[in-house]
């Protein structure tokens, strides 16, 4: 693994400009999946081209799926059919890709053939039993290293049977693995959660043609479905956007358009969290991209001022909190996280990791074992590690920009993972953004 570095200086001026977000990660890796599983042809536009994205069409090419990139940004999917999936003599590698490993945990589980999957040093830590306890019920077999980590060995060729389960903790990702298991599984897969999370793959399973019902919290569907093939135009990533959102709110004179942003509702909160801090964000030009809603985004400069986050956002944000870090250390009064141990177990310990790097900076932030309190001042220059966290390497870029020395940033070759390019993007906006 490389291991770039970047040096984060005070932006030129105000940053300005119209920019074209990467697609959506989420539904980049869904799309792909469900054009495989599907009978006939599909065509996605607008497909990430990141190392966690490619990973999970590798996979699918491995298992006997013909997957053509006629230009970036677009896969032609020959779909193989619910029951045409091939064994691979190799590991399954999903990078660092957790929805990956996660969702193909359920679709894997229902097969007829035995798989491994594995992943990069920083999946290899994250739990996986909040996934295999769950499948397990519906009678799979999913062996891990000690501790619930990967690899995942999957034992093929076990019968499912739906469950009416409730989660414990509220997971998109889990939900997504069970429906999966669930097309495979004798009679009906419910899925009840704790609290909402993103709907994407219900979403997208209905726009394949698959009968499922779904509302917040909820999602049922019957098993022996086929998937029918469509055309995806992927949105715009919310949780890449986010990241330019706080810059334009935080840097004095700033304007940005972004185009196209996937606003799905299970995903925005934070755009209500920087709406209620003061900040200026207007949505455009909304529309529909795949059965998900779509707006420009335009992001004025506006003082922000502390809040407490309401809990209720947590679900819908919990990808975007190292940029809401980045904005409660330039408002006015404390921010205060709660309900947020999530963070703890994504790629890094983002709680911890986000907490000692503003500390770094010269600020005071509490810690509590589910949230913190940023205390804002101003930003110092200083040396972050980003735990090859790609969100946390990103975070710290946009914190540069309002830092009175300079912030180098160790670690960021895992940006790739969900933004490449957004070095030389972020650039072209007008942040002081360098390579060493």
């Amino acid at each position: 693994m490389s291991s770039m570095d970047w040096c984060a200086t005070k932006a030129r001026a105000s940053l300005q400009g119209t920019l074209a977000i990467p697609g959506d990660k989420s539904v980049s890796h869904r799309s792909v999946m469900f054009a495989a599983l599907a009978d006939g042809v599909s065509t996605i536009d607008g497909f990430l081209e990141g190392e966690d994205t490619r990973a999970t069409a590798a996979i699918f090419s491995q298992l006997g799926v013909r997957i053509e990139t006629p230009s970036a940004s677009q896969r032609i999917v020959h779909g193989v059919g619910v029951d045409g999936l091939k064994a691979s003599s190799k590991f399954l590698d999903c990078g660092n890709a957790g929805t990956g490993m996660r969702l193909l945990a359920g679709l894997l589980a229902a097969q007829k053939f035995d798989s491994v999957l594995v992943g990069d040093a920083s999946l290899s830590k994250r739990p996986m039993r909040r996934v295999t306890g769950p499948l397990e019920k519906m009678g799979a077999r999913i062996d891990t290293d000690e501790g619930g980590v990967p690899p995942l060995r999957i034992h093929g060729g076990q019968t499912l049977t739906g469950v009416d389960v409730t989660l414990e903790v509220a997971s998109a990702q889990v939900k997504s693995a069970l429906l999966l298991a669930g097309l495979y599984a004798q009679g009906e897969t419910v899925v009840r959660e704790p609290h909402p999370t993103r709907d994407y793959t219900e979403r997208m399973l209905a726009a394949f043609g698959v009968d499922i019902e779904f509302s917040p919290g909820y999602a049922r569907l019957r098993g022996g479905q086929r998937l029918a093939a469509t055309n995806v135009a992927v949105p715009a990533d919310f949780s890449s956007a986010a990241f330019f959102l706080v810059a334009a709110s935080i840097v004095p004179g700033s304007e940005l358009r972004l185009t196209q942003v996937g606003l799905n509702p299970r995903r925005t909160g934070l755009l209500q969290a920087l709406r209620m801090m003061g900040a200026d964000i207007r949505e455009e030009n909304a529309g529909m991209h795949g059965g998900e809603p779509v707006a420009d985004l335009l992001v004025r400069y506006a003082p922000l001022r502390g809040i407490e986050v309401p809990e209720a956002l947590v679900p819908d944000m919990i990808d975007e909190f190292p940029a809401l870090f980045i904005a409660a250390a330039c408002a006015d009064g404390p921010t205060v996280v709660r309900g947020a141990a999530e963070l703890r177990v994504k790629e890094s310990d983002r709680l911890g990791v986000m907490a000692a790097g503003l500390r770094t900076l010269g600020l005071v932030v509490d810690e509590t074992p589910d949230g913190a309190t940023i205390h804002p001042g101003q930003l110092q220059g200083g040396e972050i590690e980003s735990h090859h966290d790609h969100r946390i390497a990103m975070a710290f870029a946009v914190a540069g920009q309002g830092a009175s020395g300079e912030v180098h940033i160790r670690n960021v070759d895992t940006v790739a993972t969900s933004f490449p390019g957004f070095d030389s993007l972020a650039r072209d906006a007008g942040f002081g953004l360098v390579e060493g």
